[in-house]
């Protein structure tokens, strides 16, 4: 994924602006945390990912509302959503902040706002202690390598992975999925 290119000065408020291409189906992009009532787009777009463990639309709507401080909704000017991050931060470890799911729609792929999304999110954890990203990621998944590859990079962090979970605990048909730790980050 290519580095975001939201402006620096409003990555901290709770609804940043992005300009996107009009081209390409993306106009002004607002980025905020999820509603309930935005948890069946979240669930169609996980579906139309392709490349996600697609939970129930029960699980989407719980984590809209449970998980919303810890997740980011990027919604075009018509209110479709653009794409999701949902994440939480790890009970046993607060200063970590584990990303659970990133789609972006058709519409807004390869303009980095996947980048965006998590760099927004994790700006806005940083004052509460974050100082410690983590994902889990498949080896065939390329562009999610790219994303926390290129956020590592930009935060002067160290990128360590492991395997997490592996084929044998996640059963057949499932590739082990790689923990990517990023870390420590400097404070803003």
């Amino acid at each position: 994924m290519p580095p975001g290119d939201a402006s620096d000065a409003d990555l901290h408020k709770s609804d940043t602006q992005v300009q996107g291409s009009k081209a390409f189906g993306a106009g002004e992009l607002t980025f905020g945390s999820p509603e309930i009532s935005d948890g069946p787009q979240l669930w169609d777009l996980a579906s139309a990912a392709g490349n996600l463990d697609v939970n129930s639309r029960y699980h989407y709507l719980l984590w809209c509302r449970d998980f919303a401080d810890t997740s980011v909704v990027a919604r075009a000017a018509d209110g479709r959503i653009a794409g999701f991050l949902t994440g939480y931060r790890r009970p046993s470890a607060p200063d970590t902040f584990f990303t659970w799911q990133v789609a972006v729609s058709p519409d807004f792929r390869r303009r980095g706002l996947a980048r965006r999304m998590l760099d927004h999110l994790v700006d806005s954890l940083r004052p509460q202690g974050v100082r410690f990203v983590e994902a889990t990621v498949t080896p065939d998944n390329k562009a999610s390598i790219r994303l926390f590859e290129s956020f590592a990079e930009a935060n002067g962090a160290d990128l360590a992975l492991d395997v997490l979970f592996s084929e044998r605990e996640l059963g057949s048909g499932h590739e082990s999925e790689v923990l990517h730790r990023i870390g420590p980050l400097a404070g803003r």
